[in-house]
This record gives structure tokens, sequence and C-alpha cells, in this order.
């Protein structure tokens, strides 16, 4: 199975940036098998709209509100995101969770409201360092995607992938091993097929993912692909990244 990757600039690039970003990931493309996603900021969704041809590439947004329209300043809606010609929202991403204290209860209604829109959703979970010293990782995880998708109906799986991300590795350089994070990746897939009877979904590992270990990670048989941070925002390293998934 094709591994699908997922870039996520996460709050970095101006337009400037990011046309010569574009301009270097262009003259490095190849005939990609592997399905690829780039989430930009705001500000630079339209560049990749606008310059990236080969329908494989799809675009991303890294957050969207649940509300379609209103007096909610400084918010991006999934309708505005549908209408701008982006397909896919990266919800329930630690950083949300820690900086903007993201509940459990309000990305399980962006969910909806993404999925309710057209987008497929990009649904991030994971535990930090403390609930992984206390070894309650899997309670941790289990819960979040209970209480995110609980009104969530099977139908609608199709569209969510899910990224674990241990909290603790990401931004560090160093990914957790990837025995570990297999035994994750199969504890949501086995948790989603027990309680949704859905035993479809994509699970992607995130956490520092970078060219020197995407290899060992790609090889696992429940890691379906990678939600890529820092090692993105580097054209060359990224398209590195993408032919190690499409050698596997």
């Amino acid at each position: 199975m094709n591994k699908l990757i997922v870039a996520n600039f996460k709050m970095n690039q101006t337009p400037i940036e990011t046309d010569e970003y574009i301009s270097k990931f262009l003259s490095l493309e190849k005939n990609f098998k592997s399905g690829i996603i780039i989430c930009p900021p705001f500000t630079s969704m339209y560049l990749f709209t606008k310059k990236l041809k080969n329908p494989k590439i799809k675009i991303g947004a890294q957050n969207c509100y649940f509300k379609d329209c209103g007096a909610y300043t400084g918010e991006i809606s999934p309708k505005m995101l549908k209408s701008s010609g982006v397909q896919y929202v990266i919800l329930g991403h630690s950083e949300r969770r820690i900086y903007f204290n993201e509940s459990n209860t309000l990305i399980g209604e962006k969910i909806k409201a993404a999925l309710a829109n057209g987008l497929s959703v990009i649904f991030c979970v994971g535990e930090n360092e403390n609930e992984r010293t206390k070894n309650i990782q899997n309670d941790v995880i289990t819960n979040q995607i209970k209480k995110s998708l609980q009104n969530i109906e099977k139908i609608d799986l199709k569209n969510i992938i899910i990224a674990y991300e241990p909290v603790w590795a990401i931004g560090t350089g160093t990914a957790i091993f990837p025995s570990e994070a297999d035994k994750m990746c199969k504890l949501i897939k086995d948790f989603i097929n027990k309680n949704y009877n859905y035993s479809q979904t994509k699970v992607l590992y995130g956490g520092s993912v970078k060219s020197g270990n995407a290899k060992n990670l790609f090889e696992m048989p429940n890691i379906d692909g990678a939600l890529i941070g820092g090692a993105s925002l580097d054209a060359k390293e990224f398209v590195k990244i993408i032919d190690i998934a499409e050698n596997i």
C-alpha cells in the first residue's frame, strides 16, 4: 500500500518564502505514487493551490473553527477552506491542545464541522512525557479518540486519517522507536475497528520524522505514512522522505 505523506509547515514561511519553496519543490518533483498533502499557513495556501498542478498533491489547512461564518474575529471556517480549494485540515494537534487549550470536545466539534463541509480530517492524538512515564498512554489516546469522535458516524470514518504523535518526540529531533510507534498505531486501528466496526482507518506517525529514520518507520506494518513538521520545510529533505516511502 502506498504511504501517505503529510507536511505541516506550522507557523513558518511568508508568501515570498513559500514561492521559493514551491519552485524548489517543483524542480525536484517526480511521478510520485504516494499520497502527498501539504499544509502551509493560511497566508500561503493560495500559492500552493495555484501553482501545484499535480492532482496527487493535495493542500490542507492546519486548523479551522467549528462555525461556517459569524462574529468570530480571527477565525477561519471550514466553509472558507473548502471554497479556497483546500481538501484536508489538521485538527487536534498537540500544539493546539497545549497552547490554545483545545479540549477533546472542541476538537470533536471542529471535526464534525469540517466533515460537514466536505473536508477530510487529519486527526492528531498522542500522550505527553508525563503520561508516557506513568504508562497510561493507551488510555490517554483511546480517550482522545472516544471523546473527539463521539458524534461521528461510521460512514464519516473514511474521511478521517489519524496521526499518532507522541508529544514528547515532537520537535526534539528524536523519534520514538519504530516498533513502539507501530504498536501505538495498531492500538488505534484496533480501537476504531472494535468500537466502530471499521477496519480501513489510515494511521500516520508524527514526531521528528526525517530522512534518517523514515525507512525504519515506514517498514512497520501498521504505520501508513507520516505527518512531518520541521523536515518538511526543506523541500529537498521532504522529497527525500517521499522517495524513501516510494521505495518501501
